[in-house]
């Protein structure tokens, strides 16, 4: 695709980054087939190659409105486009600039505003743990909206105690530990399980990806050296093998830290190896079966399906590995059409796009009852948590499931 950059993008690192994605585009429409909002919507500028279109524009000198604002903010960044896409286009990064480029130049009406700030303050907030048990302690009085935002309060495990020579770093994350805090007790029991020891830095919090979605990439890239400075003195000692980040949202965020930071004198080195550590569990965990399977306790006969985020098969290209690793364990796992579409949860969406988050929610929901299954398991808490809102059915991580059948 032939571009031509106006004065103010040529020459910047987003416009040199924008130019080289755009021309890898050929205008092919493969993406236009897999994506959400289109099937929903049939616009093509609610399409991947439509909103090409519109952020080449901008960056080629035309003045975006409110209707480009809007067409790229229906982008639920799930990322399937990419992996249909035969020409390689990095469309999530291009999105990203182009998000930045528009809202700096579109002002949102003061409501919008003021929720998507509540959302990148209030999500990454230490206080939002205690906000959301006061939520669970009063869900009578919770607003509509929201209500189906607050799950049931779920005790957690015990996390393990043994110490042991292998040891990785585990992210908590922002979200996860105060709505599922299960989910990261059950990932240390299991990694305990196979003789690996999971630590928690102090510090540490949000990866970025909340503010990084919401157009505050200052704000994202002050996330990432935070957890950078956290994260450094046990990789610096080589204490750690791994960091391990079993939210695959987050997961894929942080694989990136060294793409995002590669311009930070201070930081590019320090990111790109905190990139190189970052797995998620089904890459840390695929070449243990054997020992895994040696320990099982419990074999439930249940029917699983297997509910593959965007974030795990588009962002990180680790589509089938869970399933494959479940089913060698002697586990009945159904995998139902369309598992390549997103269910609609996509971080901050699912509360800024109410009603095309549930639309896609009921099309998911739909395709999964349709293979009978007794538990849904998942890889991503925003996923975990959506689908759940939407069905009496258990929703699971698949650590969590894992960890029951060791335990049991």
């Amino acid at each position: 695709m032939e571009t031509r950059l106006s004065p103010e993008f040529a020459g910047t690192p987003d416009g040199q980054q924008a130019q080289s994605i755009l021309r890898a585009c050929v205008h092919c429409g493969f993406c236009t087939a897999t994506c959400p909002t289109y099937q929903l919507l049939g616009d093509e500028l609610d399409g991947p190659r439509g909103r090409i279109y519109l952020i080449k524009q901008v960056l080629e000198g035309a003045a975006p409105t409110r209707s480009t604002q809007q067409h790229l903010d229906r982008c639920l960044t799930c990322r399937n486009c990419e992996t249909a896409c035969p020409s390689g286009v990095a469309y999530g990064q291009l999105v990203d600039i182009g998000r930045r480029v528009v809202d700096a130049k579109v002002q949102r009406p003061m409501a919008e505003r003021a929720k998507r700030w509540a959302l990148k303050e209030g999500l990454t907030s230490p206080l939002f743990g205690t906000a959301m048990k006061l939520g669970q302690a009063l869900k009578p009085l919770v607003p509509k909206s929201l209500k189906e935002k607050v799950p049931p309060a779920t005790p957690a495990s015990a996390w393990p105690t043994r110490e042991h020579a292998r040891k990785v770093l585990m992210l908590a994350g922002c979200v996860q530990p105060a709505m599922a805090p299960n989910i990261n007790a059950a990932t240390a029991r299991v990694l305990d399980a196979l003789g690996v020891q999971a630590l928690v830095a102090e510090g540490a919090g949000c990866c970025g990806a909340i503010r990084q979605h919401l157009s505050d990439h200052d704000g994202a890239l002050a996330d990432m050296r935070r957890n950078i400075d956290a994260w450094w003195p046990q990789v610096e000692r080589g204490m750690v093998e791994a960091i391990v980040v079993n939210a695959s949202g987050c997961g894929v965020l942080v694989k990136d830290y060294g793409r995002e930071l590669r311009h930070d004198p201070a930081y590019a080195d320090k990111a790109a190896r905190i990139s190189a550590l970052a797995r998620d569990p089904i890459e840390f965990l695929a070449a243990h079966g054997e020992h895994i399977a040696a320990k099982l306790r419990h074999k439930p006969a249940e029917n699983l399906a297997w509910h593959p985020p965007c974030t795990l098969q588009h962002g990180q290209r680790l589509g089938g590995q869970v399933e494959a690793l479940l089913r060698s364990l002697g586990f009945s796992v159904s995998l139902p059409a369309e598992s390549h579409l997103c269910c609609g949860s996509a971080g901050t969406y699912s509360m800024l796009q109410a009603d095309l988050s549930k639309q896609l929610r009921e099309r998911k929901l739909k395709h999964l009852a349709h293979v009978a299954p007794q538990r849904i398991l998942s890889a991503n808490i925003g996923c975990i948590q959506h689908l759940q809102a939407g069905t009496t059915m258990p929703v699971q991580h698949w650590l969590e499931f894992l960890d029951e059948a060791l335990r049991n």
